[in-house]
């Protein structure tokens, strides 16, 4: 199978590109390199992909509608799409929403318009966010509830891609599904988010900012996992009318954001200094999600928890910043 990545020096695109590589797929990458965090990050991920032999990459913005068709069109052999580019963060979405809808709108419309013209196309699958959930109280958030009440841009733009896509599978019969990712981590992971930063700044001697005074829960998913069922979705095409599917992925588990710390104080051998802040616009308080529905279809069962995946991400952290 010939697999298009995109976001394929991203935390997740990485992670997903090297065990597509790791099965004997041909994958062929995209990534504009963008410095939202670290771009030498995101080479040091993409130097171990050029290693391989089936990896082919690109340079390129998925917005930029020529060079994706470009793309695209050299490669009609392409069978599947894994589309993980995108504009992350909800904090940053409120000083620089253009930067979410050129990546998250237009850049998905970009490439579902390239994609509906591949032949040999069996399953467009796309990263949404458990952001879409927004203000919903009830928990474990199900993808039968309610998403019409996002409270970032965000995840505003996410919710639009769930629809663009809905539309896009209806009318020129895409086999398409939207993963609903729960707060990834992990090592190689993102330096925008609490369990990196968190990690440096323990390590550093300096306090980490905990939000809400600590009374928030998340749903932690660790990398394997997340990257496990992305794969296992590829072949899962969706058999509904519409063509269209959404799943969550998370690990069914929603951990109290102190809790979290105090594993990764153990971890680390360090207590953490604690600057307690007010809750953030656009945060919410908890996430959890329900996997009943991407347990039946996908066979999706997430193995890793705080207690095992945490140690793991520190040891990555010391041996790549340290030595």
């Amino acid at each position: 199978m010939t697999i298009l990545v995109t976001g394929c020096a991203g935390f997740i695109g990485s992670s997903v590109s090297q065990a597509l590589l790791a099965r004997g797929e041909k994958v062929i990458g995209i990534d504009n390199i963008n410095d939202y965090y670290d771009p030498n990050l995101k080479k040091s991920r993409l130097s171990y992909l050029l290693k391989q032999r089936c990896f082919e990459f690109h340079m390129v913005d998925i917005a930029d509608r020529v060079a994706v068709e470009t793309v695209l069109k050299n490669n009609p052999h392409i069978t599947y799409i894994t589309h993980l580019a995108a504009q992350p963060g909800v904090r940053y979405s409120r000083v620089n929403p253009y930067a979410y809808t050129r990546s998250n709108i237009e850049g998905h419309l970009v490439l579902m318009e390239a994609a509906k013209n591949l032949d040999k196309l069996s399953h467009f699958v796309y990263a949404s966010s458990s952001s879409v959930y927004g203000a919903n109280k009830k928990l474990p958030f199900s993808i039968r509830d309610k998403t019409d009440s996002p409270i970032s841009l965000y995840a505003a733009t996410k919710k639009s891609m769930e629809i663009l896509s809905e539309s896009y599978a209806r009318m020129w019969e895409i086999p398409m599904t939207g993963l609903r990712l729960f707060t990834v981590y992990g090592p190689w992971g993102r330096p925008d988010m609490a369990p990196f930063i968190f990690t440096r700044k323990i390590l550093a001697g300096e306090a980490i900012q905990v939000f809400n005074g600590g009374d928030m829960k998340r749903d932690f998913t660790y990398i394997d996992d997340i990257v496990a069922g992305i794969v296992a979705s590829l072949e899962k095409p969706p058999d509904t009318e519409s063509a269209h599917a959404l799943y969550n992925l998370g690990n069914n588990r929603s951990e109290h954001l102190m809790y979290f710390i105090e594993v990764l104080e153990k971890a680390i051998g360090i207590k953490a200094k604690v600057d307690l802040k007010p809750m953030q616009p656009g945060d919410v308080k908890e996430t959890y999600a329900d996997i009943m529905e991407t347990r039946c279809d996908i066979g999706f069962e997430p193995k890793t928890t705080i207690e095992e995946g945490l140690p793991k991400l520190v040891t990555w952290y010391r041996e790549f910043y340290e030595n």
